[in-house]
């Protein structure tokens, strides 16, 4: 156990108060994993623990005291957790599906448990005396359940969901993270209750997908919040790929658009769920613009553009910060790019413009979850190999005007002009000629041009 967390338990518990570890750890714990998320619960009042530890702040209506502690295994000193302990509590209606109407503090760690979302959060461990007690407190056969790797609701399903509905992304989150299944009456309420999820911000939505965005088994997640009718409500620009057929002549693609979608936020390399997120959407365009040929083949002309208006209303839903969202609009607005060897130094100026150099790595990043994800096995390929090589190489090449070899003061001197328009029509007419051809940025070249350009002018 952190060392920190021991020492908040001791001082609970040598103050005559209870205390327990709850949730998350306590899987950890009997798991035998480890943990960093250490939630407590006390019959202490907030105002009891916050005598106890001065630093703590308490800023909710929900009896969580938050305590402030330095990692002890940080390589960074004075980096901090927070460690969060909550009175014992009850909770009366949830006329919104969000929020209790009323809390009442509770008397007993057994009370408390009752109103937790699932049998596997819902399990204790008391520190009694300075010791942790080795049997745990587990009122619902959270053990029982977490050694059958099974997600179910604590006591009537609709009713836990009918409290707070974002459990019903929560389960979904615990069962793609821990790669348990759900209890059937478990699932059977998600469907029947789906609805309510429209009455649960963006933010606490986006919060939960992108836990599970993050996570090695996220199709998994993903397919479950479409079975289950959750997507729809939420993502339904994700929700209606499913089924988009791509196989054809003339198409690598061995999924549907909805499939290829989260294969490829699945096998994409990037560990930032805003890049994951981007190549989840990279291809919702589809749906809108799917068409079919005489012959056969399938289409989707114009789906980048298409989709990046789309990206910027679900951006907008979930509340992303304006950076995450310009990213998530450039990613997939320009993710249809072409590898082919033919591309010339402007067209590569071009591409970098438009995506924007501090993101080229998360484009790449896409790119190889979108390859991987429409059924190829390399993630780059040559081609995409030498397109990196290509973009490397015109970085060191002139980028503006301002890298020329030659500069206003030349044109004027060579041409014996004055400072005017003339000089910038010229200046940009040659920078022209060293973006199809690097190697003419020559001082010589550029100045021989002089005469030629005032000529044609």
């Amino acid at each position: 156990m952190d060392k920190k967390v021991l020492e908040i338990l001791k001082k609970v518990d040598g103050a005559g108060y209870e205390v327990a570890i709850v949730g998350g750890a306590v899987r950890d714990v009997l798991a035998g994993a480890k943990t960093n998320d250490w939630d407590l619960t006390t019959n202490a009042k907030p105002e009891e623990i916050l005598k106890l530890f001065p630093n703590a702040f308490y800023n909710n209506r929900f009896g969580t005291v938050g305590i402030p502690i330095e990692k002890s295994e940080s390589k960074e000193k004075g980096l901090q957790a927070i460690v969060e302990i909550t009175t014992y509590r009850t909770e009366k209606s949830y006329s919104d599906s969000r929020h209790p109407d009323e809390i009442v503090w509770g008397n007993s760690l057994e009370e408390d448990l009752k109103r937790r979302d699932f049998t596997i959060n819902a399990m204790a461990l008391r520190f009694i005396n300075g010791t942790l007690d080795k049997e745990p407190v587990d009122p619902f056969d959270g053990q029982k359940d977490l050694e059958n790797k099974i997600v179910r609701a604590v006591g009537n399903a609709s009713e836990r969901f009918g409290e707070d509905a974002l459990r019903m992304l929560r389960a979904i989150r615990f069962a793609t993270t821990l790669n348990f299944e759900i209890d059937p009456d478990t699932r059977k309420a998600i469907t029947a209750n789906a609805r309510l999820i429209t009455k649960i911000s963006g933010e606490r939505i986006r919060d939960e997908v992108f836990k599970i965005v993050n996570d090695v088994n996220s199709d998994r997640g993903f397919r479950l919040m479409s079975e289950f009718g959750l997507l729809k409500l939420f993502l339904p620009e994700v929700d209606i790929c499913f089924g988009v057929e791509q196989k054809s002549p003339q198409r690598h693609h061995i999924y549907d658009v909805g499939t290829h979608l989260v294969m490829s936020m699945k096998t994409c390399p990037s560990s930032d769920p805003i890049v994951k997120f981007a190549t989840l959407l990279h291809d919702i365009g589809k749906a809108k613009v799917a068409a079919v040929t005489e012959e056969g083949v399938r289409t989707f002309y114009n789906h980048e553009v298409v989709g990046a208006h789309q990206a910027l209303a679900i951006a907008d839903r979930f509340h992303l910060s304006a950076a995450d969202k310009e990213l998530v609009f450039r990613l997939v607005r320009w993710h249809q790019f072409s590898v082919t060897e033919e591309q010339t130094d402007k067209a590569i100026r071009r591409f970098i413009k438009n995506v924007g150099l501090e993101n080229i790595p998360a484009m790449m990043d896409l790119r190889s979850g979108d390859r991987l994800g429409g059924g190829l096995d390399d993630p780059e390929g040559w081609r995409l190999k030498l397109y990196k090589k290509r973009i490397e190489d015109v970085l060191k090449k002139p980028f503006s005007i301002t890298d020329l070899k030659i500069n206003g003061q030349d044109v004027m001197e060579t041409l014996k002009i004055k400072p005017g328009p003339k000089v910038g029509e010229i200046l940009n007419k040659l920078f022209e000629e060293v973006e199809e051809d690097y190697k003419k940025n020559e001082r010589k070249y550029l100045l021989s041009r002089l005469k030629d350009l005032n000529a044609d002018k």
